[in-house]
């Protein structure tokens, strides 16, 4: 599991952009968003990493990413 904080990530819209972007990951299974706290949660398998997580979400259009928290 990867978390983070999207400052940039700021209405519903952006949320489901970051969705959209990050599951398309392979590996990716569950994408978790909220705008009200910049929330992302992402599970996935373990091949799938934390910077191309990263990557995905700056494919969104964000770039504010701050992890909070990597665990398998």
């Amino acid at each position: 599991m990867y978390a983070f904080k999207v400052q940039d990530m700021t209405c519903g819209g952006c949320a489901a952009s970051v969705r959209k972007s990050v599951s398309r990951l392979p590996g990716v299974t569950a994408v978790n968003t909220d705008p009200a706290t910049r929330d992302v949660v992402v599970e996935a398998s373990p091949e799938v990493t934390r910077e191309a997580v990263i990557a995905a979400i700056n494919t969104a259009g964000y770039r504010e990413i701050t992890v909070v928290e990597a665990a398998s």
